[in-house]
């Protein structure tokens, strides 16, 4: 590392300690010459996950725009940013546990709305309305009736499988 202050590269580290619920260490640092103090933060290194998207395009997995989409459907309801980011940074983790390079824009989807069915019903659905294609209306009226369905029944537990 090299000092903020004078550029030089010889330091000492003051305090160490876990951050980011585990994933990341934090570092207070101590130049050696002229004594500034500063922090680095210390994460792995993950290799790049590609989407490939129904035209059989690949992109880079973009934590920001799965946040945006959500965010998107929360618009307007009692949902918190707290939640939709640790709900986004969860989704991501999974997404690289589960596929190694590559992930069809489905599964995130997919995923999107499981998240999302268990923040916010109606971001659920606004989501699903967006990104899912349904055919007609009867396509929707049926995943609304499958998500009021499952909330009656077991309304902490219900899984909805769209599409």
């Amino acid at each position: 590392m090299r000092c903020i202050q004078c550029g030089y590269t010889e330091d000492k580290v003051i305090d160490s300690r876990t951050s980011r619920e585990g994933t990341c260490i934090r570092r207070r640092r101590e130049c050696l010459r002229c004594g500034y103090r500063y922090t680095t933060y210390e994460q792995l290194e993950r290799t790049e996950l590609r989407v490939v998207k129904r035209t059989n395009v690949h992109e880079a997995l973009n934590r920001e725009k799965i946040l945006r989409g959500m965010i998107e459907s929360c618009e307007k309801r009692p949902v918190s940013m707290e939640q939709l980011d640790s709900a986004t940074d969860e989704l991501v983790a999974e997404l690289h546990r589960d596929h190694v390079r590559e992930v069809p824009t489905a599964v995130i989807v997919m995923k999107i709305t499981e998240k999302l069915q268990n923040i916010d019903p109606v971001a659920c659905i606004r989501y699903s309305s967006r990104y899912l294609q349904y055919q007609n209306a009867d396509e929707f009226i049926d995943i609304v009736r499958k998500m009021e369905s499952l909330r009656a029944n077991d309304p902490l537990q219900g899984k909805l499988k769209l599409g």
